[in-house]
Protein backbone atom coordinates (compact mmCIF):
# COMPACT_ATOMS: atom_id res chain seq x y z
CA UNK A 1 0.00 0.00 0.00
CA UNK A 2 2.79 2.35 0.59
CA UNK A 3 4.45 1.19 -2.60
CA UNK A 4 1.36 2.05 -4.22
CA UNK A 5 0.73 5.22 -2.28
CA UNK A 6 4.29 6.98 -3.27
CA UNK A 7 3.30 6.02 -7.36
CA UNK A 8 0.25 7.86 -7.47
CA UNK A 9 1.59 10.41 -5.24
CA UNK A 10 1.15 13.95 -6.62
CA UNK A 11 4.79 14.46 -6.92
CA UNK A 12 6.96 17.03 -9.25
CA UNK A 13 7.83 16.33 -13.07
CA UNK A 14 11.54 16.16 -12.07
CA UNK A 15 11.50 14.11 -9.22
CA UNK A 16 8.83 11.37 -10.78
CA UNK A 17 11.19 11.30 -13.45
CA UNK A 18 14.10 10.63 -11.31
CA UNK A 19 11.95 8.08 -9.32
CA UNK A 20 10.82 6.19 -11.83
CA UNK A 21 14.03 6.13 -13.88
CA UNK A 22 15.82 4.74 -10.81
CA UNK A 23 13.31 2.59 -10.47
CA UNK A 24 13.04 1.44 -13.95
CA UNK A 25 17.30 1.27 -14.80
CA UNK A 26 18.33 0.23 -11.33
CA UNK A 27 19.80 -3.24 -11.24
CA UNK A 28 19.36 -3.15 -7.44
CA UNK A 29 15.60 -3.03 -8.05
CA UNK A 30 15.00 -5.42 -10.72
CA UNK A 31 16.50 -8.00 -8.09
CA UNK A 32 13.90 -7.06 -6.12
CA UNK A 33 11.35 -7.20 -8.12
CA UNK A 34 12.42 -10.32 -9.52
CA UNK A 35 11.92 -11.82 -6.06
CA UNK A 36 8.47 -10.12 -5.74
CA UNK A 37 7.77 -11.93 -8.67
CA UNK A 38 8.54 -15.65 -7.01
CA UNK A 39 7.12 -14.53 -4.06
CA UNK A 40 3.66 -13.66 -6.09
CA UNK A 41 3.92 -17.33 -7.77
CA UNK A 42 3.83 -18.52 -3.94
CA UNK A 43 1.06 -16.41 -2.98
CA UNK A 44 -0.91 -17.77 -6.06
CA UNK A 45 -0.09 -20.92 -5.01
CA UNK A 46 -1.62 -19.99 -1.70
CA UNK A 47 -4.68 -18.83 -2.98
CA UNK A 48 -5.33 -21.65 -4.79
CA UNK A 49 -5.22 -23.79 -1.27
CA UNK A 50 -6.82 -21.19 0.30
CA UNK A 51 -10.23 -21.08 -1.81
CA UNK A 52 -9.80 -24.86 -1.70
CA UNK A 53 -9.39 -24.97 1.90
CA UNK A 54 -12.78 -22.25 1.96
CA UNK A 55 -14.75 -24.43 -0.17
CA UNK A 56 -13.82 -27.42 2.02
CA UNK A 57 -15.10 -25.74 5.20
CA UNK A 58 -18.21 -24.15 3.45
CA UNK A 59 -19.15 -27.78 2.89
CA UNK A 60 -18.56 -29.17 6.04
CA UNK A 61 -20.52 -26.67 7.98
CA UNK A 62 -23.31 -27.47 5.58
CA UNK A 63 -22.96 -30.71 6.03
CA UNK A 64 -22.61 -30.44 9.88
CA UNK A 65 -25.99 -27.78 9.93
CA UNK A 66 -27.81 -30.63 7.89
CA UNK A 67 -26.44 -33.35 10.20
CA UNK A 68 -27.55 -31.94 13.50
CA UNK A 69 -31.69 -34.11 14.28
CA UNK A 70 -32.08 -33.00 17.39
CA UNK A 71 -32.03 -30.61 20.21
CA UNK A 72 -28.46 -30.67 21.47
CA UNK A 73 -25.87 -28.87 19.69
CA UNK A 74 -22.12 -29.22 20.52
CA UNK A 75 -21.02 -25.78 21.17
CA UNK A 76 -17.54 -26.59 20.51
CA UNK A 77 -18.06 -28.02 17.28
CA UNK A 78 -19.71 -24.99 15.98
CA UNK A 79 -16.84 -22.90 17.28
CA UNK A 80 -14.54 -24.83 15.20
CA UNK A 81 -16.55 -25.10 11.88
CA UNK A 82 -16.92 -21.10 12.24
CA UNK A 83 -13.19 -20.43 13.41
CA UNK A 84 -11.75 -22.74 10.90
CA UNK A 85 -14.37 -20.70 8.00
CA UNK A 86 -13.77 -17.94 9.13
CA UNK A 87 -9.65 -18.54 8.60
CA UNK A 88 -10.02 -19.90 5.49
CA UNK A 89 -11.80 -16.78 4.14
CA UNK A 90 -9.27 -14.63 6.18
CA UNK A 91 -6.85 -16.49 3.98
CA UNK A 92 -8.62 -16.60 0.73
CA UNK A 93 -8.83 -12.94 0.88
CA UNK A 94 -6.08 -11.78 2.45
CA UNK A 95 -3.71 -14.14 -0.78
CA UNK A 96 -6.71 -12.61 -3.22
CA UNK A 97 -5.97 -9.07 -2.17
CA UNK A 98 -2.19 -9.02 -2.39
CA UNK A 99 -2.38 -10.77 -5.72
CA UNK A 100 -4.66 -8.17 -7.32
CA UNK A 101 -2.38 -5.51 -5.29
CA UNK A 102 0.78 -6.72 -7.24
CA UNK A 103 -1.36 -6.68 -10.35
CA UNK A 104 -2.54 -2.98 -9.25
CA UNK A 105 1.17 -2.10 -8.75
CA UNK A 106 2.83 -3.20 -11.42
CA UNK A 107 0.00 -1.32 -14.19
CA UNK A 108 0.10 1.75 -12.25
CA UNK A 109 4.15 1.99 -12.48
CA UNK A 110 3.59 0.85 -16.27
CA UNK A 111 0.66 3.60 -16.95
CA UNK A 112 2.65 6.04 -14.37
CA UNK A 113 6.60 5.17 -16.98
CA UNK A 114 4.24 5.68 -20.39
CA UNK A 115 2.92 9.11 -18.95
CA UNK A 116 6.12 9.56 -18.05
CA UNK A 117 7.77 9.04 -21.50
CA UNK A 118 4.50 10.45 -23.32
CA UNK A 119 5.15 13.93 -21.31
CA UNK A 120 8.78 14.15 -22.71
CA UNK A 121 8.07 13.72 -25.83
CA UNK A 122 5.37 16.65 -25.60
CA UNK A 123 7.88 18.45 -24.26
CA UNK A 124 10.09 17.62 -27.42
CA UNK A 125 7.56 18.53 -29.95
CA UNK A 126 6.58 21.22 -28.54
CA UNK A 127 10.04 22.69 -28.10
CA UNK A 128 10.85 21.39 -31.80
CA UNK A 129 7.64 23.21 -33.33
CA UNK A 130 8.33 26.76 -31.34
CA UNK A 131 11.58 26.21 -32.78
CA UNK A 132 10.33 25.54 -36.46
CA UNK A 133 7.35 27.80 -36.06
CA UNK A 134 10.12 30.73 -34.86
CA UNK A 135 12.25 29.88 -37.72
CA UNK A 136 9.24 29.67 -40.24
CA UNK A 137 8.45 33.23 -38.83
CA UNK A 138 12.02 34.56 -39.46
CA UNK A 139 11.26 32.72 -42.98
CA UNK A 140 8.06 34.54 -43.77
CA UNK A 141 9.63 37.74 -42.65
CA UNK A 142 12.21 37.72 -44.93
CA UNK A 143 9.76 36.30 -47.91
CA UNK A 144 7.48 39.05 -47.10
CA UNK A 145 10.23 41.97 -47.30
CA UNK A 146 11.19 40.29 -50.22
CA UNK A 147 8.25 40.17 -51.81
CA UNK A 148 7.78 44.12 -50.57
CA UNK A 149 11.12 45.03 -52.22
CA UNK A 150 10.00 43.75 -55.85
CA UNK A 151 6.43 45.61 -55.22
CA UNK A 152 8.47 48.65 -54.63
CA UNK A 153 10.84 47.78 -57.99
CA UNK A 154 7.23 47.35 -59.73
CA UNK A 155 5.88 50.27 -58.67
CA UNK A 156 8.78 52.36 -59.67
CA UNK A 157 8.64 50.44 -63.26
CA UNK A 158 5.05 51.26 -63.54
CA UNK A 159 5.83 54.72 -62.68
CA UNK A 160 8.99 54.85 -65.03
CA UNK A 161 6.82 53.65 -68.13
CA UNK A 162 4.17 56.23 -67.55
CA UNK A 163 6.64 58.94 -67.32
CA UNK A 164 8.14 57.56 -70.28
CA UNK A 165 5.05 56.74 -72.67
CA UNK A 166 3.80 60.64 -71.31
CA UNK A 167 7.56 61.52 -72.24
CA UNK A 168 7.46 59.61 -75.87
CA UNK A 169 3.76 61.30 -75.93
CA UNK A 170 5.38 64.93 -75.73
CA UNK A 171 8.38 64.45 -77.99
CA UNK A 172 6.13 62.61 -80.89
CA UNK A 173 3.38 65.56 -80.42
CA UNK A 174 6.49 67.78 -80.81
CA UNK A 175 8.05 66.09 -83.92
CA UNK A 176 4.66 66.31 -85.80
CA UNK A 177 3.98 69.77 -85.06
CA UNK A 178 7.48 70.59 -86.36
CA UNK A 179 7.76 67.77 -89.52
CA UNK A 180 3.50 68.65 -90.12
CA UNK A 181 2.67 65.28 -89.75
CA UNK A 182 -1.15 64.25 -88.25
CA UNK A 183 -1.29 61.31 -86.76
CA UNK A 184 -4.88 60.14 -86.93
CA UNK A 185 -4.21 57.65 -84.53
CA UNK A 186 -3.99 59.60 -81.73
CA UNK A 187 -6.64 62.10 -80.81
CA UNK A 188 -5.86 64.27 -78.28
Amino acid sequence: MVTFCILVAPLPYTLRKKLFDFLYKSPLIAKVAYGLKIAFIFVGILFIDALQRMFRVAAESDLAKQGRGGPVQDVRTDTNIAARKFYSQRNTYLTGFTLFLSLVLTRTFYITLDLIHTQEEYAKLKKTTQESGKEDVVALKKRVKELESKERDFETLKLQAAQNAKEYDRLATEFNRKTGAVSDKRKD
